[in-house]
C-alpha cells in the first residue's frame, strides 16, 4: 500500500541532532500509524502481508517475523503494506484469475474487506492526529490570539475600519480564536467578502465587512500580530536593551530591563496593548510614569518615569497628495471626501505652506468633536479640477497611532478616517533648520538613506550597519515611510539625493534635531508579541479540543485545494520535504507541545491528500472498489495499469514541483 509524505524528508542543514532526532522519531511516527492502520486491518481480515516497510526504495534493514517481513528503507517519502494480490508497482495482481484462487490473498477478499483494509490507514491518522493534538492542549500551547496588531493603511481591513486592539470572534461565521484563524480564514474563503464579528478593546461589539485582496501569492486584508505589555526578552535585545537608542525610555531612571511587565501608567492599570497605545498619545507631551513587574518569582514592583519625545525633523514640509483610501463609516465619508481628493485648505490654513502635511494627524485629532472646514481639489469629468468645501468632525483618535508600517504605505488621519501620500516635491523649508541653505522650495527628494554615524561598530533596530535606502518616485510613495523610519532609528542621520530644476542631482546629509512641539506618540519601548495560553484542564477537555482541531484542519485542506483550483490561492504557496522539515525542526526547538501540534496537522493533512480519488493513493483504490461493488465486476487490467501509471506520474510531478519551490522559490 503506497503513502505519499513529503514532510518526511529531513534537511541536510539541521543543525541540532538531538532536534532532527526527534523530528525524524515524529514524523517516522505519523508514517507508522498511517501503515499500521493497513497491516492490522489486513491481519484482521486474514490476508497476507509479506512486507511492511518505512520508506521507499532500496532495504537497508530488515527481519522477518511469521510470514511478513518487516523492512526500513532508503527512500524516507513514506511507506508501504505489500499484500499478497496488491503491489502498486504491479496493479496486474489485481485481475489475476491465479492470485484470487489463494483465499488468503488481498483480491480474494469481498468489497467491504477490502474497503475496510484500504480506509485503515486514514482512519489511524485521524485518531492519531487528535491525539496528537489533543497531547499538546494537554500540555499546553502559545499562540498569537485573534486581536489585531498593525492594520497596515489603506489595506482591505483599514478601509473597513478595524483598528489595532479589535479582537476577531467569527469570520463568515466560522469562529476564531488565534491569529492564525485569521490568515487562514482569509486565505481560503472563496467569497469576494468576510463578515466580520469583533470587540474593540473598548469592550464595544460591532460588525465589520472586509474585501480582502491578493499580494501575489494569497489572498490578505493587511493585518499583523497584536504586542503585548511585557519587554521583549534579553535574548531578543540588542546589548540588553529593551529600549530603543536615543530614546526618552533609553534615558529613564531607573532603568527599563528585558522582560519587565508594564502593569499601570500614570496608576491607570493596564489590560493591553492597545490601551498603553492610546494612553501615551494622549499624554505625548507630558512625563508619564511606568508601573512594571520585574522578575520571574519575587515580581517586584517598581515605577519608572519617562519623559516626552519629540519628533525628529529636517525641516521639510511636502506636498501633500490625493485621498487613497477612505474608511467606511468614518468622519471623511460621512462629510462627502472622495478618492483622488486632495485636501489644500483647512480653515484658511494652506495645507504645505501654513501647516506641514506629516502634522494633519495631529491637527485634526487636536480638533475631536468640532466642526473643521476643508476645501479639497477634484478632478470632474468634463469640467476638469473644482474645488469642493467639506465640513467634518474628527473623531477622538491620536494621530500617529497608525504608522506607515511598510513601504509605499500612505499616511493615515485617523481621527477622520482618510490615507494619503506625502509627494517628495518641497514646498517651504523651516527657518534654522538642518535643511535651511541646503534645500529649497521646488526641489524633488529623489532618494532617502538613513545613514549610521561613522565609526559605529553596532547594528541598530534596522538590523545593518550599512545604509538603508528608499527610492523615491511615482510608484515609490514613501516619504511617510522613511520619516517614520527615522523617528524608530534615533541614530540615523538622513542622505537625501536631491533633483533641483535646471541642475544636476545632489546629495545632502543632514542630521535631524528634536521638535520641541511636536511629540512622537511613543516613548521607544520595545514590547514582545503577545501570546496566550491554550490548555484543557482535563484529558477529556484536551480530547475534544483535539477533534475540533482536526475537524477544523481537514476543513482548512479541503478549502486550500479548492481555492488552488479557482487560483484564489497561487502554487507558489505550497511547500514540499525541504520546506516542512524546516518548519518540524523550527517547531521541535519551541517544544514537545508545539511539535505534536504539527505532527497532528500532518497526520490529518496526509488523511485528506491520501484519500483523493487518484490512482496509487488509498482514494483512488476506492474508486475502483466503488465501481466493482456497483457494477459487481472489477475494471479490466488495462484500465488499472493506465490508471496506474497516470496516478504515479502525478505525484511525482507534484513532488519536483514542491522541492523546486522550496530550493528557488522559498529558499533553501
Amino acid at each position: 500500500m503506497a503513502t505519499l509524505i513529503a514532510a518526511s524528508v529531513l534537511a541536510v542543514s539541521l543543525s541540532s541532532i538531538q532536534n532532527i532526532l526527534i523530528v525524524a522519531l515524529g514524523l517516522g511516527l505519523v508514517i507508522f500509524f498511517h501503515e499500521l492502520g493497513h497491516f492490522a486491518v489486513a491481519k484482521w481480515c486474514d490476508v497476507n502481508v509479506e512486507r511492511f516497510s518505512i520508506g521507499f526504495g532500496p532495504i537497508l534493514l530488515s527481519w522477518k517475523w511469521g510470514e511478513t517481513e518487516y523492512a526500513l528503507s532508503l527512500i524516507p517519502f513514506g511507506g508501504y503494506v505489500k499484500m499478497l494480490g496488491q503491489d502498486d508497482a504491479d496493479p496486474s495482481q489485481l485481475t489475476s484469475e491465479e492470485v484470487a484462487e489463494d483465499p488468503r490473498s488481498y483480491i480474494a477478499k469481498n468489497v467491504p474487506q477490502r474497503m475496510a483494509i484500504i480506509s485503515a490507514g486514514v482512519i489511524m491518522n485521524i485518531i492519531t492526529g487528535m491525539l496528537f493534538f489533543a497531547y499538546a492542549f494537554q500540555v499546553g500551547i502559545q499562540v498569537p490570539p485573534s486581536e489585531l496588531g498593525t492594520v497596515i493603511t489603506g489595506k482591505p481591513a483599514w478601509k473597513a475600519g478595524m483598528q489595532e486592539g479589535d479582537r476577531i470572534t467569527s469570520i463568515n461565521g466560522r469562529d476564531a480564536s488565534t491569529f492564525g484563524d485569521i490568515i487562514r480564514a482569509t486565505a481560503l474563503s472563496s467569497s469576494d467578502y468576510l463578515d466580520v464579528e469583533a470587540v474593540r478593546y473598548t469592550g464595544e461589539t460591532f460588525t465589520a465587512r472586509i474585501y480582502p485582496e491578493m499580494n501575489g501569492t494569497r489572498r490578505e486584508i493587511g493585518v499583523e500580530p497584536i504586542r503585548g505589555l511585557q519587554l521583549i526578552p534579553a535574548e531578543l535585545a540588542p546589548k540588553g536593551n529593551a529600549t530603543l537608542a536615543g530614546s526618552a525610555a533609553r534615558g529613564a531612571k531607573p532603568a527599563f530591563e528585558p522582560s519587565d511587565r508594564i502593569i499601570a501608567v500614570d496608576g491607570e492599570e493596564l489590560k493591553g496593548f492597545s490601551e498603553l497605545q492610546n494612553m501615551l498619545a494622549k499624554k505625548r507631551d507630558q512625563t508619564v510614569t511606568f508601573r512594571v513587574t520585574r522578575g520571574q518569582k519575587s515580581k517586584e514592583e517598581l515605577d519608572i518615569t519617562v519623559g516626552p519625545q519629540g519628533f525628529r525633523t529636517l525641516g521639510l514640509w511636502m506636498d501633500i497628495g490625493q485621498t487613497e483610501a477612505i474608511q467606511v463609516g468614518s468622519p471623511a465619508e460621512k462629510a462627502g471626501f472622495k478618492l483622488e481628493d486632495k485636501i489644500v485648505r483647512i480653515e484658511d490654513l494652506d495645507v504645505g505652506k501654513d501647516i506641514n502635511p506629516l502634522t494633519l494627524p495631529d491637527f485634526f485629532a487636536e480638533r475631536a468633536g468640532q466642526e473643521v472646514k476643508v476645501v479639497v481639489v477634484r478632478e470632474e469629468k468634463g469640467s476638469g479640477a473644482k474645488n469642493h468645501e467639506l465640513t467634518i468632525t474628527p473623531k477622538e483618535t491620536p494621530g500617529w497611532i497608525e504608522r506607515p508600517s511598510s513601504p509605499n504605505a500612505p499616511l493615515s488621519v485617523p481621527s477622520i478616517g482618510v490615507a494619503f501620500h506625502i509627494i517628495p516635491t518641497v514646498l517651504k523649508v523651516e527657518e534654522g533648520s538642518p535643511a535651511e541653505g541646503k534645500i529649497q522650495a521646488g526641489d524633488q527628494i529623489a532618494q532617502v538613506e538613513l545613514v549610521l554615524p561613522e565609526g559605529t561598530k553596532e547594528a541598530d533596530i534596522l538590523g545593518t550597519l550599512d545604509p538603508v535606502t528608499l527610492q523615491l518616485d511615482d510608484s515609490n510613495r514613501n516619504w511617510a515611510y522613511a520619516y517614520w523610519k527615522m523617528q524608530e532609528a534615533n541614530s540615523r542621520n538622513v542622505r537625501l539625493k536631491v533633483n533641483r530644476t535646471g541642475e544636476q542631482a545632489t546629495t545632502v546629509t543632514l542630521q535631524p534635531v528634536r521638535s520641541e512641539e511636536w511629540y512622537l506618540p511613543t516613548r521607544g519601548i520595545m514590547v514582545n508579541l503577545l501570546a496566550v495560553d491554550q490548555k484543557a484542564d482535563s484529558f477529556g477537555e484536551a480530547l475534544q479540543m483535539g477533534v475540533t482541531h482536526s475537524k477544523n484542519s481537514a476543513l482548512d485542506i479541503f478549502l486550500t485545494l479548492r481555492n488552488l483550483v479557482t487560483q484564489n490561492l497561487s502554487v507558489k504557496e505550497l511547500h514540499g520535504p525541504i520546506g516542512i522539515a524546516r518548519v518540524a525542526y523550527q517547531v521541535s526547538q519551541q517544544g514537545l507541545a508545539e511539535l505534536s501540534m504539527f505532527l497532528g496537522f500532518l497526520s490529518i493533512n496526509l488523511a485528506v491528500l491520501n484519500f483523493l480519488p487518484i490512482p496509487v493513493l488509498d482514494g483512488g483504490h476506492m474508486v475502483f472498489l466503488f465501481y466493482e461493488g456497483v457494477t459487481g465486476k472489477k475494471p479490466s487490467e488495462r484500465v488499472l495499469i493506465a490508471a496506474t501509471y497516470i496516478g504515479m506520474a502525478f505525484v511525482l510531478s507534484l513532488m519536483v514541483l514542491v522541492i523546486f519551490l522550496d530550493v528557488f522559490v522559498h529558499g533553501f
